[in-house]
């Protein structure tokens, strides 16, 4: 029988590419730099023989993605700092490990694939680990995604899954999260000699973690996403999502031995490198008793209640196997959804809001018209009543949600017939969103499921 795969050392290191392509520039990168190097030279000495990364800066919405490209190449600009230049890369990919990775997750309940074509964008903070912490490639790698939408059930079964595919390999591997702890960005282009943290209470959770990671307590920061998500000044969940998954993953227990390698400023954000090895012994298994997951069954109301204020059918409270970030606004003000979905989801200090149509509340009357009666027949209809329609629900379900149009962000705009509404939309569209300035995209299609002319999908502020 094969020897069973283990895990031989942890880490989480940040993925913003600043201590790759201009360590020089501020101290602190250039302390990250250093921290990366060390980082790279103890997992050589761990006897790693694959290295495995967990990345939040490669987002996926439905479900989870492993790269199983044998050999990736390109040349990476970050789209964000595409100023510091490029990246050229070409990585040692482990395919039969992405096979497992994909077996095991679907044995568990999830979505998985894998991801095998030429060109695929590998994110920034999966290039830029590689790149400082196997700069000669020599060890075979692996990449997983994050997805944006799964809760803390979800998060810990693929942990877990990933655990199953390593004791599966017979290897030994470093496993690790590309992340930061704080992860509010400056929007506006600084001077690296003004790089620090945005606030004192960003710092304040940023060394409560650090503190816990240096003792060796990894359930324990697990645990402590519950007092983050209340009091850090971003409320998102990427703050402590890979925290659940490493320790799902390493084995949900306090038994390591921490090392905080380097802590500093990151363009805002707190970032760090830090590295746990398994050990026999520690300061115990969990801080806080929790019923565990195994196989995942769907959305589970695990970190919050309902006093975020979301809202059920009819203001009704959602029930208890609803998720927490799920919003369903009253019948009275938004239309039913035509599907098994809701009307929006708020992730961190954002508010993703389903397709929006312009079909009435209660009543499903489509203001200037169908597009087609029930026969398939094509109608006349007015694009003017039925745009400002579709912004009107847009509106009301952002207020449903605690949001307000002036907060919409981004705007996605699906249109059956552009030659013909076109110009009837965006003279509608004008009137509301002219000043808040949101960026859009709007796509021709084929059709949409109701006999409507436009759909709108929105992000915006929650």
């Amino acid at each position: 029988m094969a020897d069973r795969g283990s895990i031989v050392t942890g880490f989480i290191c940040p993925g913003i590419p600043h201590p790759l392509l201009c360590p020089e520039k501020n101290d602190g990168w250039m302390n990250l730099n250093k921290a990366f190097a060390q980082l790279a030279r103890q997992i050589r000495e761990s006897g790693a023989t694959r290295l495995l990364l967990y990345s939040t800066m490669w987002p996926s919405i439905i479900g989870h993605q492993v790269q199983a490209h044998p050999n990736p190449e390109w040349v990476h600009v970050d789209e964000l700092f595409h100023d510091l230049g490029s990246i050229p890369y070409r990585f040692q990919m482990d395919t039969a490990f992405a096979a497992d990775v994909e077996r095991a997750g679907t044995a568990r309940g999830l979505a998985v694939r894998q991801v095998a074509y030429d060109g695929f964008p590998i994110d920034t903070g999966s290039v830029t680990a590689l790149k400082l912490l196997n700069p000669d490639n020599d060890l075979p790698s692996s990449v997983l995604s994050s997805n944006v939408y799964s809760d803390r059930a979800e998060t810990i079964v693929w942990g877990k899954a990933v655990r199953d595919a390593i004791e599966a390999s017979g290897e030994k591997w470093a496993v690790g999260v590309v992340m930061t702890l704080s992860n509010r960005l400056f929007t506006d282009f600084i001077d690296p000699k003004d790089d620090h943290v945005h606030s004192p209470k960003d710092v304040e959770w940023n060394q409560k973690l650090l503190e816990f990671l240096g003792d060796g307590r990894l359930e324990d920061v697990a645990q402590l996403s519950r007092a983050i998500q209340r009091q850090i000044r971003v409320h998102k969940v990427v703050n402590f999502k890979p925290m659940w998954w490493l320790s799902a993953c390493m084995g949900q227990h306090n038994r390591y031995t921490g090392e905080v390698l380097a802590y500093e400023a990151l363009y805002g954000t707190g970032a760090a490198v830090v590295q746990l090895t398994p050990r026999a012994a520690g300061v115990g298994d969990k801080e806080f008793d929790e019923d565990d997951v195994d196989v995942f069954q769907g959305d589970r109301n695990v970190l919050q209640g309902a006093e975020r204020g979301v809202l059920g059918a009819a203001g009704r409270a959602p029930a208890a196997s609803t998720s927490p970030d799920r919003i369903d606004a009253d019948l009275d003000q938004a239309p039913a959804p035509v599907g098994a979905y809701p009307h929006a989801r708020r992730v961190g200090d954002l508010l993703y809001l389903s397709g929006v149509g312009p079909r009435q509340p209660r009543t499903d009357a489509i203001p200037g018209g169908p597009i087609r009666d029930a026969d398939g027949n094509p109608l006349e209809y007015d694009i003017a009543a039925q745009t400002r329609a579709v912004i009107e629900n847009v509106k009301r379900i952002l207020e449903a949600s605690g949001s307000s149009l002036d907060k919409v962000l981004d705007v996605t705009v699906f249109l059956v017939d552009m030659d013909r509404d076109f110009q009837g939309y965006n003279a509608v569209y004008a009137e509301y969103f002219t000043s808040i300035g949101a960026t859009r995209t709007t796509v021709a299609i084929r059709a949409l499921p109701t006999p409507i002319a436009v759909e709108l999908k929105v992000i915006a502020r929650a």
